[in-house]
């Protein structure tokens, strides 16, 4: 079985993806459930987690009910202010849902590189544990030394970052990322999804030896009980379709062991974000 643990879905406006800039016009209009579908069966993907592209708490509602309609979305990773003095009744109102799994902020869009170690973030993140939610960590490489301060700051939160952390593959470096990552792998309270990659490197000329590198790294660092398999769909099919990263993971994966390649296909994801 193979969980996709990182896709996102989305009724395309203006307003809400300002960050659909440039050469990123094929990604301006609707992704829903029967594109989703259509590439997941394409794939052998048997379940996904949908992650929040919006920071409001409509998007969180609207994922859930996606979510409760639709039973190969096992989980939800949902938005909520978690600066906002009142996120405590916002995460008691959402935590009602049983396929709300975890909480993301897009922090590699803020301005202020360091907005993970504000106080009143800090203070959001920090009501997470009691209620099994996990926090999906959004970050590019830059980011990684004070989120190992942010991430020592919870010993008991579950943490997942999302896109091994963002290295600059275009670019062939694998320093400071390498070294900061397997710091962070370090905590074992943080898991690691294995996606957006294809889409750090050269969107129409990447190949799989060039990522190749990035995968080994992680896997050593993070091992197949803490990797997860992710496509984040349809930003993916900038640099490729759902297919094409699929076989990917798999011809990296094919020379572990059967119980790793479960480990990472699927109970990862499940024992992260507590799916059933």
């Amino acid at each position: 079985m193979l969980i996709d643990a990182h896709h996102h879905l989305w009724k395309y406006n203006e307003h809400d993806y300002v960050w659909m800039t440039g050469a990123m016009t094929s990604l301006r209009r609707d992704f829903l459930i029967p594109e989703l579908n259509a590439a997941m069966s394409a794939s052998g993907v048997e379940g996904t987690v949908a992650v929040q592209a919006r920071q409001t708490t409509g998007e969180t509602d609207w994922l859930l009910e996606l979510s409760a309609r639709h039973p190969f979305i096992l989980g939800v990773v949902g938005w909520i202010p978690l600066c906002d003095p009142d996120a405590t009744a916002h995460l008691d109102r959402f935590a009602a849902s049983p396929k709300l799994k975890g909480i993301r902020h897009v922090l590699h869009d803020e301005p202020n590189d360091f907005f993970m170690l504000r106080g009143d973030f800090n203070r959001g993140v920090s009501l997470l544990s009691r209620l099994g939610l996990a926090y999906d960590i959004l970050i590019f490489e830059r980011h990684l030394p004070q989120t190992i301060q942010f991430v020592d700051r919870h010993p008991n939160q579950v943490f997942v970052v999302d896109h091994i952390a963002k290295p600059r593959i275009r670019g062939g470096a694998l320093s400071p990322w390498r070294e900061y990552i397997r710091e962070l792998a370090k905590r074992e309270c943080v898991y690691c999804k294995v996606s957006g990659m294809a889409t750090e490197a050269d969107w129409n000329n990447w190949t799989t030896a060039q990522l190749r590198p990035y995968f080994d790294v992680v896997l050593s660092a993070f091992g197949p009980k803490r990797l997860m398999f992710g496509s984040d769909w349809p930003v993916l099919t900038l640099a490729a379709d759902y297919s094409r990263w699929a076989e990917t993971f798999r011809s990296w994966i094919a020379e572990l062991s059967p119980a790793e390649q479960e480990s990472i296909c699927h109970e990862t994801a499940r024992a992260a974000y507590r799916l059933r």
